[in-house]
């Protein structure tokens, strides 16, 4: 017959009651075995193809684990809010599945093993990662969080220096960014984008328009002189016959698409080409030659009195623009980016 129940807590917070043999002259092992059935029911992985894998259960392991860092039973039990004998019988049952001692126990009191101290090492790591990886899913599914991706000049020398100013204000938003250019597949793992308009987007793709693109010559403030001629005719400047010319492999048009929206001719000097567009922009920071740079990707330097733009900028008919796989609304955290760009890009 049986007198009592110990409750014995689970890795997912249930409660199972487990009989206790109300007198010492039942068999023992009746007891075990009902308890590692209980258990291991509820932790089982009846699809497993690692059986060499096979270890005890996981609620005897978490009794185990306490007691071997406690190395005290019944502060194991007070931790746990379980029974000094439910402890002493989970740690009974992993000791009778692996056949090795893992607690000397002396004079009502326990002490490890060796082997017992390399399982509690083990142990204690394991529930470690799996609690770590717990906290940070449910960090994560507290906290909202949108993937962006942005062309990488634009990233490099737009977005990210004013995204400061919108974490500040959206502290519970984390904002990924991703570096990207051309067409986009969204909804995989990218929520929104940001691109020039240079390409068509699937259909059923939302597009916000957040600024037109507008460009002209820029070369480092201090070597204004020595690639601009300045007061000709009734121009404040213009191009030298001899200025070095930046180009970029990734926009090899740009300098055609300012002489055709401005009517002026391209220089027949010298030219330098580079991979990437921000390179450009950064080799004329260094004061190398001229490139053709867009306002929203020059401004602060511009500002800074880093780089001049003598010729002022015009708009080359193209915008850049936010897609969203679907619209956007009014509210949600894609409302709060789209307006915020929409405020920075003016």
């Amino acid at each position: 017959m049986m007198a009592n129940m110990d409750m014995v807590s689970t890795a997912n917070s249930s409660v199972i009651a487990i009989p206790v043999p109300s007198t010492d002259k039942l068999d023992r092992r009746v007891y075990f075995r009902a308890l590692k059935t209980m258990i291991s029911d509820d932790f089982s992985e009846p699809h497993s193809h690692i059986p060499s894998a096979r270890i005890p259960p996981l609620a005897a392991l978490r009794c185990f684990e306490t007691a071997a860092r406690l190395e005290s039973f019944s502060r194991a039990a007070d931790v746990l809010n379980l029974t000094h004998g439910a402890v002493s019988r989970a740690v009974r049952l992993i000791e009778d599945d692996l056949g090795v001692q893992l607690f000397d126990r002396r004079n009502r009191r326990v002490f490890l093993t060796e082997t017992g101290r390399r399982l509690a090492q083990a142990v204690r790591q394991g529930f470690g990662l799996v609690e770590a990886a717990v906290r940070d899913i449910r960090a994560e599914a507290r906290s909202p969080s949108l993937v962006i991706s942005c062309e990488p000049t634009l990233l490099m020398r737009w977005l990210i220096p004013r995204l400061p100013e919108f974490q500040a204000s959206h502290p519970d938003l984390a904002v990924h960014l991703v570096a990207g250019g051309g067409p986009v597949t969204l909804g995989q793992g990218i929520d929104l984008a940001i691109r020039r308009d240079d390409f068509h987007p699937p259909e059923g793709i939302e597009a916000v328009p957040l600024f037109h693109e507008r460009i002209g010559p820029v070369c480092r403030a201090d070597k204004v002189a020595s690639f601009f001629d300045q007061a000709v005719a009734a121009r404040a400047a213009s191009l030298r016959a001899d200025a070095v010319l930046l180009h970029t492999r990734t926009r090899p048009d740009a300098w055609t698409a300012w002489a055709k929206n401005t009517g002026l001719p391209v220089p027949p000097g010298r030219s330098q080409s580079f991979e990437h567009f921000y390179i450009s922009l950064q080799a004329a920071v260094a004061g190398i030659g001229v490139a053709i740079g867009p306002w929203q990707l020059v401004r602060d330097d511009l500002d800074n009195g880093l780089l001049a733009a003598p010729l002022g900028f015009v708009d080359d008919g193209t915008r850049y623009n936010l897609l969203s796989p679907s619209p956007i609304g009014q509210q949600g955290p894609k409302a709060s980016l789209r307006d915020w760009l929409l405020t920075a890009a003016r």
